[in-house]
């Protein structure tokens, strides 16, 4: 299973250029959620694809949205290379669905053919989402739809609207950017959790264990977990390989030195956005002293490393330990302070 962004953009190349290379007659569109007001179901950014004939990948709100969109499509509408349409209170063009959360939805609905010029531009945004490059996409709402993409920080908010006439968005800018990756130094019953946690939360999740007895008993009880990748390697060797990227959280959780501290030295040269490893005070205190004094590490590097790892939750079962965890590592990709939770 990879990320829900992933498999929308996936999807769509695959209905407009098959593997088996007869490109397809028949357009898709793509809409992505461009505003919420008020509550609602889905994040600025979220993706859909659709196909006129009903199938579809992806959510705009997890039912009620998609049903009259895939409706709307089959009646004929959406013909314009690039529109926006509102869902929810005051919705127009014949979109006045209320949500059952109160909410608002605006969705841009874009119109894809099999030219040379769509398929490239989407095979740009799977490049980035697999890749190391955010991209910034422009779309324009008058004239052709014109799309644009050039390269980004990736730093900023996901959707932003062009200033047009009176006000009015002419276009909107839109971040795409590597998808969200956890990577768990280490297997442990803490690690698996997480990797469970991280699945459900869309990370695209990899564990480095390089230890024959760890992967023998992982092996003989046949438990692979559902979405995740094991890399039967030192995660430090991975991460050195380039195995990190601004949207990587690190991850060690093993108490076992050889594994944690290697791979602590190592993401400290990267661009992770999170890199945190297990243990009590007094552990963290000595690991701090070891990877200075061994790893070389600066006080700065040192202080780019969250330990003791996760929100003090008071948890003490594997399962509470990912909890707490997770929440911290989404968290930081919120741009949460702790002191604000």
């Amino acid at each position: 299973m990879q990320h829900l962004d992933l498999e929308v953009i996936h999807q769509a190349i695959d209905w407009l250029a098959p593997a088996d290379g007869e490109p397809s007659a028949r357009p898709i569109w793509l809409c992505t959620v461009l505003a919420t007001f008020g509550s609602s179901p889905r994040e600025p950014g979220t993706w859909l694809v659709a196909r006129v004939d009903g199938q579809h990948r992806g959510s705009l709100s997890g039912g009620c949205v998609e049903e009259d969109f895939l409706a709307r499509l089959a009646d004929g509408e959406f013909t314009a290379p690039a529109q926006v349409i509102r869902y929810g209170e005051g919705g127009h063009q014949g979109a006045g669905i209320a949500l059952p959360c109160g909410g608002i939805l605006d969705v841009l609905v874009e119109r894809f053919t099999a030219c040379d010029a769509d398929i490239a531009h989407l095979e740009a945004l799977r490049a980035a989402l697999e890749g190391q490059t955010p991209r910034l996409r422009h779309v324009m709402l008058e004239g052709d739809g014109a799309r644009t993409l050039q390269h980004d920080s990736g730093l900023g908010e996901r959707v932003e609207p062009l200033d047009g006439h009176a006000g009015q968005a002419c276009g909107y800018q839109l971040r795409v950017g590597p998808v969200a990756r956890l990577l768990l130094a280490g297997l442990s019953p803490v690690a698996e959790a997480c990797a469970a946690f991280a699945v459900s939360l869309g990370f695209e999740v990899i564990i480095c264990e390089p230890r024959e007895e760890v992967l023998a008993d992982w092996d003989s009880r046949k438990a692979p977990l559902e979405g995740v990748s094991l890399r039967r390697e030192l995660p430090s060797r991975f991460i050195a390989a380039g195995g990190c990227h601004a949207a990587t959280a690190v991850v060690a959780l093993t108490h076992d030195p050889r594994i944690d501290d290697l791979a602590m030295i190592e993401a400290v040269r990267q661009p992770a956005f999170y890199i945190g490893v297990m243990g009590s005070h007094r552990t963290s205190t000595a690991r701090a002293e070891r990877l200075a004094r061994s790893g070389g590490l600066s006080e700065e590097e040192i202080a780019r490393i969250v330990m003791p790892i996760g929100l003090k939750l008071g948890s003490k079962t594997p399962a509470e330990i990912a909890l707490a965890v997770m929440a911290d590592i989404v968290r930081i990709r919120r741009g949460r302070a702790r002191e604000s939770l």
